[in-house]
Order: structure tokens, then sequence, then C-alpha cells
């Protein structure tokens, strides 16, 4: 009977040991403000001003959960989904998906983590440290190109760091499933293949990226994406300097896109609450005049480590035609691989546009 006992007490501390070795965590973020800009386009024609409330400025409003099971010698299983949302109306993002911005399972060891589902892509990883703004949604690079900020459905990720050198690479079978992909006998369609190696060397780290897009039906599966981008960054004492170029080719059955993006940006951090960022941008278009500029100013302070107020204040200089807005360009630059889009904040051809935001952001 006491050994019964005995063992009985043991097999209930079992689940508590099993518990021990895994972890699930709840984060987020919420960002809202109040945004004011001019030469927005108009229904009946021209060019207006609007004063608004304006969510997710720097960060996306999100919500997630992630988690981490130790399997032993190294091995643990990892998960991630995550929700994002406007702050000012509640909606979800991402069309509407539970988790837009997220949703995957997978192992990681010492080499990396190699996991299955919808990620941040691997341009997405390259523009979050190497772009002066961390593509903030507002004014940042993804003014110039949206899909710098892109996300990958039905992908195979992985990714690691050993010693000075990051590596990782993407495949993805319909990088869209909400427009096709995945076709039988259509191996193209919604096709997505990237790879990107970085290198970190005392005050200096850089980085290489590729990324391959396909349209995503059978008619469109021959249009094709390519992006390459490079960057560095600096460290000076209390300040980084940044400088990066993408390059980009479109193919679209019955016409071509080339375009060259630079960058230049500068950040300081006076205090450790206080930090300043100057970013400059400029998109040049082949066979076209039409290349516009975009400059930033952004500021934030943090009364935490989690709570800061946040200024910033973009302006565009279109010239010779170009339409770039704060927000975007129109419908000449803003292709996805299966469709050409516009985008509600672009400015009316030829026009300027001056931006500027106040918000609070607070993560949990």
């Amino acid at each position: 009977m006491n050994h019964r006992l005995a063992f009985l007490a043991a097999m209930s501390l079992l689940p508590v040991a099993a518990q021990a070795q895994s972890s699930v965590t709840l984060y987020g973020v919420v960002d809202d403000g109040i945004e004011y800009i001019d030469h927005l386009p108009r229904s009946g024609g021209g060019s207006g001003t609007a004063v608004r409330m304006s969510a997710g400025n720097q960060s996306t409003s999100r919500w997630g959960l992630r988690g981490r099971e130790d399997l032993g010698n190294g091995l643990a299983a990892v998960f991630q989904l995550e929700n994002g949302f406007d702050a000012d109306t509640g909606l979800a993002n991402q069309g509407g998906r539970m988790f837009g911005r997220q949703a995957y399972v997978g192992l990681t060891n010492r080499y990396g983590t190699l996991s299955l589902g919808r990620h941040q892509n691997l341009l997405y990883d390259f523009s979050t440290p190497f772009d002066p703004l961390s593509v903030s949604t507002r004014y940042s690079l993804l003014s110039h190109d949206r899909w710098m900020s892109s996300r990958s459905d039905n992908s195979i990720k992985f990714t690691g760091v050993t010693g000075a050198i990051y590596y990782g690479v993407l495949y993805s079978t319909g990088h869209d499933s909400t427009a096709g992909g995945e076709i039988p006998g259509a191996s193209k369609a919604g096709r997505e293949m990237s790879g990107a190696v970085g290198y970190t060397s005392g005050p200096f780290t850089s980085r290489l990226v590729y990324d391959e897009l396909r349209g995503s039906t059978l008619a469109l599966d021959r249009n094709t994406e390519r992006r390459a981008a490079i960057s560095g960054i600096y460290t000076i004492g209390a300040a980084k300097v940044y400088a990066g170029y993408r390059w980009y080719y479109g193919n679209y059955q019955t016409s071509e896109l080339r375009t060259n993006l630079y960058w230049l940006g500068l950040q300081y951090q006076p205090t450790s609450n206080l930090s300043v960022t100057g970013a400059a941008y400029y998109t040049d278009v082949r066979n076209t005049a039409a290349d516009p500029f975009s400059f930033v100013l952004q500021t934030s302070y943090a009364f935490s480590k989690r709570t800061d107020l946040y200024t910033s204040l973009g302006y565009v200089w279109n010239r010779h035609g170009s339409s770039l807005g704060l927000g975007g360009f129109g419908p000449s630059l803003t292709r996805a691989p299966n469709t050409l889009t516009t985008t509600a904040e672009q400015t009316v051809a030829g026009q300027s546009q001056l931006g500027a935001v106040v918000g609070i952001r607070h993560r949990f």
C-alpha cells in the first residue's frame, strides 16, 4: 500500500515538471494618435486637408501569444499567433484575419528556427532594423514600398545567427491565400522565394536580402516581382547612422517597372528617455523624371519601458508629376503581383504633401 501511494504521489508531480519546461506569453502594443495631413485627393477633384485620428503610427496595434517548450538536448518547440487591429475603431487588420500578422509553429535549436505557417517574410525582417524608422506605419520606408513589411501565407522559414553571421531562407507555395496560389498543376502560381545574409562586427552591422514573387492565379503566374536590398548601420556612441538601397523589377504581362530606392538616416539618443530620428528617402523610377523624395523627423519620449509619447513630421517632395503620398504611391507604383491597387493616402499628382502626428504607444 505504501509503495502504491508513493508511486501515485510521484506520478502527480510529472505534469508540474513538464509545465516547468514550457511557457506561453501574452504580449501586445496599443498605438493611437492624431494626424494633420494636406493635399489629400477629394472625390469631386482637387485636394483637401484633414485632421483625424490615426491608429498604429509607430507600431501597428496588436496582441499575440508566443510559446516555447523545451524538448531536451537544446531543441525546443515554438509557436506564435499575432493579431493586428486599429485602436481607433477596434477593427481587425490584414483583411479581418484573426491572426493576420503571424501564425506559425516550429522547432528551434542553436543553429536557428525552422517554422511553418504565416510569417513576416525576410524583407520585413530586413526592414525593421535597417529602416531608420523601423518601418513605422506612418512616413517610413513603407511610403516608398509597402512590400518591405510584407507577410507570406503557406510558408516555410528558417533563420539563425552563428557568431557574427545572420542567415535566413523562406519559401511559400502561395504567399497570398486570399488571392490564390497552391493551384494543382500550376506550381509557379503564388510562389515566393527569399534569402538573406548579414554580418555584424563591433559597431557595424549589415544585411543583404533577395525576394521573388509570382502572381497568385494561373492567368498571372508569369507576373514576377523581384527585390534586392542591402543596408548598413554604424553606431557612434549615442548615435546610429543608416544607409540603404533597394532594387526593384516588376514584369506584368504587357509592361515592366524598374525602380531604385535609396535612404539615409540618423538616430540620436541624448538621454535614456529621449530619441530623435531623421531620415530621407528617394525613389528613382526608370525612364521618367517623376522621382520623389520624402523627409521625416521623429521624436520619442519614454515615460517608462512600456509607454512613450511620440511626434512624427513628414514631407513628400513630388517632382515632374510624381504622386507619392506620405501613405504611399498612386496606381503606377503600388502594384501587387496580381493587381494594380490604389491607396487613399496618395496625393494629387505633382503636389507635395505635409503630415504631422502626435501619439502615444503602450506595450504590454
